[in-house]
């Protein structure tokens, strides 16, 4: 796989998705008032691409980016790990992630200005035995892939110090869904389609779904971010890639098997059924329904009272925040 590249192509494969998409609730069909917007300043949009099904709308995309008038769309191959330093040094012009990883890189400072939620869900927390809660984590070995924030979080939350009660294990290296599913560690923090691989072997059990079980189902799971250049420099195509994500997560919930079809054809992921269990287990409609600046506030507050960041909710808003875009999106979507 290249470090570069527009989404594969099939014979017929350009005609395919655009009929696809057009008898989806007529998503391409233009809203009124679009011819009297602006010319876009660029015409070139470069978003990321890792194993990870739930950034589905950020993946099915790209029909609707090219009906916005991009006319190079490319997908750059970056890492769970690299994303957030892959958008603020400029390899990525926009990337979907965690708002706590957000909140994290506005804090180190990296340019990124978080421009939209996306949807809510995702995560699973596996467990063996007789682990029913968080609570019962008391003393176990906990995996995940990435950074240890939001299980510290959960950690938190229920009254455990993380730092004293679980041992982590979140080096890739050391494969921890694999300890997981060999008895070797006793809970695992998984995401799709991780999630789904370890129903099908049916290992563990579910003892929180962050789709479901407050207070994490009451915020994003996943916001979108841009380059803070990028965004000051091209306002115009910045709001239309917004526009063309959120209608894409509108088809990933109006429409589940056409948005999975379009993210195995575009290579984003091997499984059509795992794609299609994350699209209707999560909630891809409800973007009009959370509040993204309280997302961002809820998570900064959870990470700076953790001290995994030093700034304040407000500093985080104030300075890698800007929801203009998303406000008028919302309004023409009749949100």
């Amino acid at each position: 796989m290249t470090m570069m590249q527009t989404r594969r192509r099939f014979l017929g494969g350009a005609t395919l998705t655009s009929a696809a998409l057009a008898g989806a609730a007529g998503i391409l069909r233009p809203l009124r008032g679009w011819a009297a917007e602006p010319a876009m300043e660029t015409t070139t949009v470069r978003l990321g691409r890792l194993p990870v099904i739930c950034f589905a709308p950020q993946y099915v995309c790209e029909a609707l980016l090219r009906a916005e008038g991009f006319t190079d769309v490319r997908y750059v191959d970056t890492t769970a790990r690299g994303q957030s330093e892959d958008l603020g040094h400029g390899k990525l012009d926009f990337q979907s992630n965690l708002p706590l990883a957000h909140a994290v890189a506005i804090d180190r400072e990296l340019p990124i200005t978080v421009v939209a939620g996306v949807h809510a869900g995702c995560y699973e927390l596996f467990a063996h035995g007789g682990i029913r809660g968080i609570a019962d984590l008391k003393g176990k070995t906990v995996g995940q892939l990435g950074s240890p924030e939001l299980i510290s979080m959960m950690a938190a939350y229920v009254g455990l110090d993380p730092k004293k009660d679980l041992t982590l294990v979140d080096d890739p290296a050391a494969k921890p869904v694999d300890l997981f599913a060999e008895g070797k560690i006793d809970a695992y923090l998984a995401f799709p389609p991780e999630v789904q691989e370890l129903h099908a072997r049916q290992v563990g059990h579910v003892i929180l779904r962050t789709a479901v079980d407050p207070p994490w189902s009451q915020y994003f799971c996943c916001m979108l971010a841009a380059n803070r250049e990028y965004a000051a420099r091209y306002p115009v195509a910045t709001k239309r890639v917004i526009r063309a994500v959120l209608k894409a997560a509108d088809l990933c919930a109006g429409e589940p098997e056409v948005a999975a079809r379009l993210i195995v054809e575009g290579g984003f992921t091997e499984r059509y059924d795992y794609a299609l269990q994350t699209l209707t287990e999560n909630p891809y409609g409800a973007w009009r329904e959370y509040d993204a600046e309280d997302t961002i506030r809820f998570y900064a507050l959870r990470l700076h009272e953790l001290g995994m960041i030093k700034s304040s909710p407000k500093q985080i808003i104030a300075n890698g925040t800007d929801w203009r875009f998303l406000n008028e999106v919302k309004r023409e979507l009749k949100a």
